[in-house]
């Protein structure tokens, strides 16, 4: 009876780890889709460089990492980013911001002696709350090169946060937007040092 009892455990345990192990991957990307954002109707803008973008090591995993109550986190086993949240957020933010300044990211091409703008970014805060929130916070800046200008530049902070309703798709289109909301913001800095005006931090 005991060796009966054991292997029936034995069984439970293999079916129970076949279970975790068949259970579906699902993958998420921050870049938007094309459709749900509109080109810019400016006048085209100098190209920019976007450079690597850091994010916060507790969020800098494959799987989506999610608040639960206070301060409680989780990791989404089956919930996972299409690439590297920090490739995910730079690639959506250089698509973002291509279309705010209808203009062209030019890193890691060949250089050149023209004028062009750097843009950085440091991600401090990637929150995200199935059903309630996508936020961010970082620290950004701007610097014209090349330009008439060379030394201008600029350096800001900015949080957005973005309400969301339930499921992890929705969780997910809310960063995108908040992402899109960024952009505009280093876009409007942008443009103004490369037409040559002194700009300002969003208020708030």
């Amino acid at each position: 009876m005991i060796r009966i009892a054991m292997r029936l455990l034995g069984t439970g345990a293999a079916l129970a780890l076949a279970a975790c192990a068949s259970a579906p991957l699902h993958y998420y990307t921050l870049v938007a889709p094309a459709g749900d954002t509109p080109a810019s109707s400016m006048t085209p803008s100098l190209p920019f460089e976007l450079l690597p973008v850091s994010v916060p090591a507790q969020v800098d995993q494959p799987q989506l990492v999610v608040r639960e109550g206070g301060q409680g986190v989780a990791l989404l086993g089956s919930e996972r980013w299409i690439a590297p949240l920090s490739d995910e957020v730079r690639s959506a933010l250089s698509a973002d911001l291509a279309r705010e300044l209808n203009s062209q990211d030019v890193s890691g091409m060949p250089g050149n002696d023209k004028p062009v703008l750097r843009i950085k970014l440091d991600l401090r805060r990637f929150d995200s709350q199935p059903g309630s929130y996508a936020l961010i916070e970082g620290a950004w800046s701007v610097r014209l090169l090349r330009g008439e200008h060379p030394a201008a530049a600029l350096a800001c902070t900015s949080r957005i946060n973005e309400s969301v309703g339930p499921g992890y798709d929705a969780l997910v289109a809310g960063h995108q937007r908040a992402l899109g909301a960024l952009a505009g913001q280093i876009a409007t800095a942008a443009r103004m040092l490369g037409n040559g005006q002194t700009p300002v931090c969003p208020a708030g």
